[in-house]
């Protein structure tokens, strides 16, 4: 067996190949001083880098096949949006002229503010949107320094069937290297939030991300494999791994074909009951992936994206187009739209929350707490969502509820719209269900009396999990501590779903523990029914769903959550996950 390098995987499959080293160009920036009567033409170049890089996008997203699905095509889109966006079309230009400096270095003073903020923030999903602002500013260095285009932006096949190794991509570089036929591929930075993995996962390309030193210990042209699930790099292996993985390989084909047949087949247990499957959205071209998955709702559709990467905050108008479009798609199935889920760490737009005595940003001002205090942020996002309501089965949802008065403030509200809408002439559903998230831990121990007030709960288990155990999971210093079946968390999760049992509310879980198949067994037996997650999980979660039995897990549950041990708790989750 040769070297065993490991990172976090990020998009499942097996991939055996050569591996393929490719440097991202490492540009040193120098400031200068420029005299006045050359701004004009500095600013001139700037904007020509800007008109070029869109001209590239745009190029590569005329190659991409008309049978692509949306949600593929629309992460060069946010790249074309980024470009168009006036933090770097036109704050750049002001630096430029104002500091009398070089378009590379004004360009470079925009990109270290923006990053800035973007690794502030405690919500891994949002602080990984730098590496989108690290894409497209590193595109238009590029072009402003005179630099070749990259390898495999020829359109040749070199890299056909290669594992390629690299610091980190773009969507657009991926993209690129998919019509190019790679087998897989391995960064040294990145994480599964990133939209590059996520573009990974949508195109059934192995990856295996955040390889520390991945380009310094696995030499150019040598044997590789991939496993995207578990995070494995094996390079040099012997004879017997390369034919245990190529078994592996022939199998996970088979399955995905029988995976496919599962589409439109329900999700009921061998006992006969039937689990609710729902997808998480972030944007509503992602209802294509939702669809192909057959999700009969969506249970997440995060609300911060109309909000990022634009100069001004989203009107009434723009948001209800956008959820109307979600709400349309599905056609009478229900849509559960959150409510903005940014904090004191995060800048909206130009607009930034008082971040004064906010050394812990995860612990301050952050989703419902901002928005209550801020009601001119919140209140056209309420009216918003309440008239998308008149179209469809649209259900609202409050994250980090902590405590009754917070959840009691937002009825009062909900209450006061719509007695404007009415008043206005405007439709909405006045029977509109309001669910909130448990996603702090104080909210699981008092599940019972959230239960009464809502029509629903949804257990966020990426927050709560790193509340309960003290832990923030993209810490390296600490991450290892991050543990889905610590018996802390359980016993919080079984809390919430017994409290929602006994008063016959709703209880789902959209956290990433919801769409992690070694889970799925476990939930059940604690009496989960509900699950929401990314679209690519859930026929794997359904084909769990129909070869389970509740019975039986019920009594292996109940063995999980009265030990504190974590090895037993694992064996026993293993002991599960083994039945057939």
């Amino acid at each position: 067996m040769g070297l065993i390098l490991t990172g976090v995987g990020v998009s499942k499959g097996i991939a055996i190949g050569n591996a393929c080293l490719l440097n991202r160009d490492q540009f040193e920036i120098n400031e200068y001083v420029l005299p006045k009567h050359l701004i004009a033409e500095e600013v001139a170049r700037f904007r020509h880098a800007l008109a070029t890089a869109k001209k590239q996008l745009k190029a590569i997203h005329r190659k991409i096949p008309r049978n692509t699905p949306v949600d593929i095509a629309s992460f060069l889109e946010t790249h074309l949006l980024m470009l168009d966006d006036s933090a770097l079309s036109e704050v750049p230009i002001r630096l430029i002229k104002n500091q009398q400096c070089n378009a590379e270095w004004a360009l470079k003073q925009q990109r270290d503010g923006l990053v800035g903020v973007f690794e502030a923030m405690d919500d891994p999903y949002l602080r990984t949107r730098k590496d989108d602002v690290d894409h497209v500013v590193h595109r238009i260095l590029r072009i402003l320094l005179n630099h070749a285009p990259q390898p495999f932006e020829a359109p040749d096949n070199r890299l056909t069937g290669c594992i390629v190794v690299v610091e980190d991509l773009s969507p657009a570089d991926s993209l690129l290297m998919h019509q190019q036929g790679i087998a897989a591929f391995v960064t040294e930075s990145g994480g599964v939030t990133s939209h590059t993995t996520i573009l990974a996962r949508s195109l059934g390309i192995p990856a295996v991300a955040g390889v520390r030193h991945a380009r310094r210990d696995i030499q150019h042209n040598a044997v590789v494999i991939i496993d995207g699930q578990q995070g494995l790099v094996l390079v040099d292996p012997d004879e017997q791994a390369l034919r245990y993985f190529r078994a592996r390989q022939r199998e996970e084909k088979r399955h995905a074909t029988q995976l496919a047949k599962l589409k439109n087949q329900p999700a009921v247990t061998r006992d006969g009951v039937t689990i609710t499957l729902h997808a998480n959205v972030e944007l509503p071209d992602d209802l294509y992936a939702l669809k192909r998955a057959g999700a009969t709702g969506v249970g997440l559709y995060r609300t911060e994206f109309l909000y990022m990467n634009r100069a001004q905050l989203p009107s009434e108008e723009e948001q209800l187009h956008a959820y109307l479009r979600i709400v349309r798609g599905m056609k009478g199935a229900p849509v559960t739209i959150r409510t903005l889920d940014l904090g004191a760490d995060k800048m909206l737009n130009g607009y930034r929350v008082d971040m004064q005595g906010a050394a812990n940003p995860a612990l301050g001002l952050r989703a419902v707490r901002l928005c209550l205090k801020d009601l001119a942020l919140f209140r056209p996002q309420l009216r918003a969502i309440l008239r998308a309501s008149a179209y469809g089965a649209v259900r609202m949802m409050i994250p980090m509820l902590a405590a009754p008065h917070e959840l009691a403030q937002v009825m009062v509200l909900v209450a006061q719209i719509k007695q404007e809408l009415m008043e206005e002439g405007h439709k909405y559903d006045e029977k509109m269900p309001i669910g909130g998230m448990i996603e702090v831990p104080a909210a699981a121990l008092m599940a019972d009396a959230f239960a009464h007030q809502l029509d629903f709960m949804s257990i966020g288990t990426n927050d709560l999990i790193q509340y309960a155990l003290a832990t923030d999971r993209i810490n390296e210093a600490v991450n290892y501590l991050y543990n889905p079946l610590h018996p802390g968390v359980l016993r919080l999760i079984h809390m919430t779903i017994l409290a929602g049992h006994k008063t016959k509310t709703p209880v789902a879980m959209c956290g990433e523990m919801a769409g992690d198949a070694r889970y799925t067994r476990l939930l059940l037996g604690m009496g989960l029914n509900q699950f929401s997650m990314h679209p690519a999980m859930l026929l794997e979660i359904k084909s769990i769903v129909q070869a389970s039995s509740l019975a039986d897990l019920r009594k292996m549950a109940r063995k999980v959550l009265k030990c504190s041990d974590p090895d037993e708790i694992n064996a026993l989750v293993d002991k599960m996950n083994a039945w057939s």
